[in-house]
């Protein structure tokens, strides 16, 4: 495979190599094999290309003498060729390990170990989620900051050089500076995005998940995700996407999110997403003998007036006079705003989640009681088990459960991405044990006995 000479001397001219003597022999990197590259103008395979850019800090593309033409951003979304993640009993080949970024209280991380990663560091800025983190995993190598500065100071000063098989995490969704139609890693600096790049880049795991609003397929009428697909694409990953709805994954909440799936092109893969399970369940089957836990409080009229609604109902259902008090303004607007004064239905999925119960915008309130969903219901209706405890105040921890991730949805995601590291690592290998008896043996996490 040809690369650009011009630009590998230009990099090993500017490169201090005895000051990163042990990463380069982690990557195999010698200068005798340096010099034999620029010899003959080429190297043996992708994988010792992605090498080099992983060593210099430059992306294929840098290197690479071949065109790379864009892809439509649509003609990678993922079809309906589900993966059955219920009934193959999928486990690791060997331990996975996964680095998590931007991981809030958790619950993509949860997801991703209940699946059955290993999660070898989480990154995070703010500190009551980072307090919840160390809380419930005491171990875990917990790195509180902002990613642009651990960015710019290494990764593998705070990870050291194991081995990375998945980048996971849900950076948030930004606008790009578009300097041409196709977008490259630089034009994407300013943005959250760009370090999550500049990690993938470094790192080159095996594979990685991004997770995002299902809005981003349309922001910016598609170009954002398309720049996304045209900077993974130049880093050197195959990837497809799909927005999931978590009630299809075991999970009694309305909440939909695009995961954004990468398989290193070096590799032979084949990732499907999960197939959506057969029952939906409702907030009967996860809100049974839920742990006491403080819960905001409605002022005195907002009770009065939240009474009147019955479960399943809204504004709309209240006395005419009552909706123009409470809508005020917003009454003569006319429709939609379905989430203003909303009771939850025992019947029916949540609808959801924000950062707090009560937001006149999105009100979730009980379907019995005239109250806002306390801490632990909150938790229940995200897939949270009871023992995973939250830090900071009432307000903080709701606020990191309502941006969690369900640990149910990014379980079965989990799997899937399992399935694909074994076909990766261990093609030959069936994905799940056995036992002593030449048995199978799942281990699944079914934490309200909901129906398959």
């Amino acid at each position: 495979m040809e690369i650009r000479i011009e630009n590998l001397q230009n990099l090993i001219n500017k490169t201090d190599f005895e000051k990163n003597i042990d990463w380069a022999e982690k990557l195999g990197i010698t200068k005798d094999k340096l010099d034999h590259i620029i010899k003959t103008g080429k190297v043996e395979s992708q994988e010792e290309l992605y090498d080099l850019c992983s060593f210099f800090g430059v992306t294929p593309t840098d290197l690479d003498t071949r065109e790379r033409p864009q892809i439509d951003y649509k003609d990678r979304e993922a079809g309906n060729n589900f993966l059955d993640v219920v009934n193959n009993d999928i486990t690791p080949a060997r331990p996975y390990r996964v680095l998590e970024v931007f991981a809030g209280a958790g619950g993509l991380m949860l997801g991703l170990e209940e699946a059955g990663f290993e999660a070898a560091a989480a990154l995070e800025i703010d500190k009551h989620a980072c307090s919840t983190l160390r809380t419930n995993r005491p171990d875990l190598n917990v790195i509180e900051g902002d990613i642009a500065d651990i960015v710019k100071e290494g990764i593998r000063n705070y990870i050291g050089d194991e081995e990375i098989d998945i980048l996971s995490g849900g950076y948030p969704c930004q606008a790009f500076s578009f300097a041409g139609k196709k977008l490259g890693l630089k034009d994407a600096r300013g943005t959250m995005f760009y370090w999550y790049a500049q990690l993938l880049n470094e790192l080159r795991p095996k594979m990685f998940l991004a997770e995002n609003v299902r809005g981003l397929v349309s922001h910016e009428k598609g170009k954002t995700l398309q720049g996304m697909m045209d900077v993974f694409d130049e880093i050197g990953y195959n990837v497809t996407y799909k927005v999931l709805k978590a009630t299809n994954y075991n999970v009694a909440q309305k909440r939909e999110r695009i995961f954004i799936i990468g398989t290193r092109k070096d590799f032979e893969s084949n990732f499907r997403f999960p197939a959506p399970r057969d029952y939906i369940p409702v907030l009967r089957d996860v809100l049974q003998n839920v742990p006491d836990s403080p819960g905001r409080q409605y002022p005195e009229r907002k009770r009065e007036i939240m009474e009147m609604v019955p479960p399943g109902g809204y504004w709309r259902d209240l006395p005419i006079e009552i909706q123009m008090e409470y809508m005020k303004g917003s009454f003569y607007l006319g429709g939609g705003k379905t989430g203003i004064a909303r009771r939850i239905s025992w019947d029916e999925p949540c609808l959801t989640l924000t950062t707090a119960p009560d937001m006149k915008q999105t009100e979730r309130c009980h379907p019995d009681e005239t109250r806002p969903f306390t801490v632990r219901e909150y938790a229940r209706i995200q897939s949270f088990p009871d023992n995973w405890i939250f830090e900071g105040s009432m307000t903080q921890q709701y606020k990191q459960i309502g941006n969690a991730v369900p640990m149910e949805l990014a379980r079965h995601v989990g799997l899937s991405m399992i399935h694909t590291l074994n076909q990766m690592v261990a093609p030959n290998t069936n994905n799940y044990n056995v036992n002593e008896n030449n048995q199978k043996v799942v281990e699944q996490m079914n934490l309200f006995s909901i129906p398959n």
